[in-house]
């Protein structure tokens, strides 16, 4: 299993009142020549599949897009105070959206990264995450984590973009080098998996770049692809 393509659901509708969408899917054709886009469906979905990096400058163009159209709307309404229901609710999703727009406010900004690669961030680089003055906090939903950089209260906008770029910058490279094994123990009984988790910790002082994640039903390994397959055939052996 290997960090090679993800496939994401997007909802279009936000865009609905300001442009054709089967024009601005067109732009995102053209923007994101690496990723492959489904049919455009009649309640404004569209998947898209691609390498994941490709998929964050995907979100970052889009978000920008709804940032533009919120700022538009700000103009608007200091115009004048009436408008349609309809309208609100829009202006307040685009707004919500513009707020996990990277560097948004100045100080604080959103990474997307893949949960394996975070794992794997934190246990190995964990002074990525670490500067003075500025908070790093992290809520995962599956196979993706959404890192939050806040300013703590004294440091400048330059230092949160810093840290978001060192963030940035070290999963790129970890994407493209990174493996996963899962070892299912679905089968295993409850002696066979207490030796398979025993044998890992054992062998984790032989490959310190390999990452172990046991879980109830399996183990997760990650690493680079020489050290995890031997990793593992040590482990079954």
């Amino acid at each position: 299993q290997v960090f090679s393509s993800v496939t994401s659901v997007l909802s279009m509708s936000v865009f609905r009142e300001q442009f054709v969408l089967e024009d601005l899917v067109a732009e995102m054709r053209k923007q994101s020549g690496d990723l492959s886009f489904g049919p455009l469906c009649s309640d404004g979905r569209i998947a898209v599949q691609g390498s994941f990096p490709a998929i964050q400058a995907l979100r970052d163009f889009l978000l920008l897009k709804a940032k533009s159209l919120s700022e538009k709307d700000n103009r608007e309404e200091s115009k004048s105070h009436q408008r349609p229901r309809r309208r609100l609710q829009e202006h307040r999703s685009t707004r919500e959206m513009r707020n996990s727009v990277p560097g948004g406010d100045g100080g604080k900004q959103v990474v997307v990264l893949e949960t394996d690669i975070y794992h794997y961030m934190k246990h190995f680089f964990p002074w990525i995450f670490q500067e003075n003055d500025v908070v790093v906090s992290a809520v995962t939903d599956g196979d993706i984590t959404t890192v939050c950089v806040e300013n703590a209260g004294r440091a400048d906008a330059g230092q949160v973009s810093s840290v978001k770029k060192k963030i940035s910058d070290q999963s790129i490279k970890l994407h493209s080098i990174l493996r996963k094994i899962t070892v299912s123990l679905k089968e295993f009984t409850r002696d066979e998996k207490q030796r398979h988790k025993w044998v890992c910790e054992r062998l984790k002082s032989c490959y310190p770049q390999v990452l172990v994640i046991p879980y109830d039903a399996h183990i997760e390994v990650i690493g680079f692809s020489s050290d995890i397959f031997k990793f593992t055939e040590e482990m079954s052996s």
